[in-house]
């Protein structure tokens, strides 16, 4: 069997995923991986036969998708040539994590394409959604990367076709302690603004992990790092809490290591706000931004020892072999 896995580029979260879910589709056959965006930093451990622009989200520095920058460096042409050129005809299995050309390559060819990521299990009616729903944001979570059958990951497995996250071996594997610091990941945020907020609790040890900056440094109690898989990885597994955005990976990696989480969802960027959802609901502590109208917020989840409680077992294989049969 040949199978084609295509993987979104936009953040970290989907390549920590692949670094599990290739393997075991490496079982059933050969795997030709294309990964498409152009904000990740993870580097796989396995070759990627297409490298494309696709369409990414662009991160700002003031909390949120820079919905400018996204449009000013979305070029449309060289997507629609990525489009009709990726041979998705040749592979008899396309599987999709939030991966636009091979969907819409899939789509125009009338392919099958199976959809396996985060968010077609936030877009579930089952799944938690806030209180303001985002219409635009809706529409583009639907129609990004539309597959012919849909499965999920999501918190929590809501029904048959949503299923617990994938936590990386590098995680599984790691041996926990309390080194007293707080690690912090917020990708939307420059480091300027993270000084000045993390500044305002001067007895907490904050190690911030940047995609803003590629040197290292010190100022007071907040340390700046430039993103690295195996110290971020290090640093979580020694913190106390985990201070980040309400992406997917992250704060189910933090739930599973039994670190205290606190979210704060991006601005324009839909799917945290559902993640944001399925966490509150769960009992974790969702804060709006980092204004320092919000430092009680913070002050009271680190005077707060509570850890939220998940079972997320290793079942990789066994989902990638129910699929693989149901569609083979």
């Amino acid at each position: 069997m040949k199978i084609l896995y295509a993987i979104q580029g936009t953040g970290n979260g989907h390549l920590s995923r692949a670094m599990d879910v290739v393997p075991c589709l490496a079982n059933h056959g050969a795997v030709d991986v294309l990964l498409s965006g152009i904000q990740a930093d993870l580097i796989l451990p396995f070759p990627v036969q297409f490298r494309l622009n696709g369409l990414s989200f662009i991160f700002g520095k003031n909390g949120g998708v820079d919905i400018w920058e996204t449009f000013r460096r979305s070029k449309i042409r060289r997507l629609i040539k990525e489009i009709e050129g990726l041979p998705v005809t040749d592979y008899d299995l396309v599987i999709n994590d939030f991966e636009p050309v091979s969907a819409w390559a899939c789509n125009f060819r009338d392919q099958p394409c199976i959809g396996l990521s985060h968010q077609l299990a936030v877009l579930d009616k089952q799944s938690p959604k806030p209180k303001e729903i985002d219409v635009l944001g809706h529409f583009i979570l639907k129609n990004y990367a539309p597959p012919t059958t849909r499965y999920g990951f999501h918190f929590r497995a809501y029904n048959s076709r949503i299923f617990t996250p994938v936590i990386r071996q590098q995680i599984r594997q790691l041996e926990c302690r309390d080194d007293d610091h707080y690690t912090v990941y917020l990708p939307a945020y420059d480091d300027a603004r993270l000084l000045k907020f993390l500044s305002m609790f001067p007895d907490v040890r904050w190690e911030v992990f940047s995609k803003h900056n590629h040197n290292a440094y010190q100022l007071g109690n907040v340390s700046i790092h430039p993103i690295h898989n195996e110290k971020f990885i290090q640093s979580m597994a020694t913190c106390t809490g985990i201070l980040c955005g309400a992406g997917f990976e992250t704060p189910a990696e933090a739930l599973f290591l039994k670190k205290k989480l606190m979210v704060i969802p991006m601005t324009n960027q839909y799917e945290q706000h559902l993640n944001a959802a399925a966490l509150a609901e769960m009992g974790v502590p969702v804060m709006r931004n980092i204004h320092p109208k919000h430092k009680e917020v913070v002050n009271n989840w680190l005077l707060d020892d509570r850890i939220v409680d998940v079972d997320y077992p290793d079942q990789t294989q066994e989902i990638i072999d129910q699929i693989i049969e149901k569609h083979k």
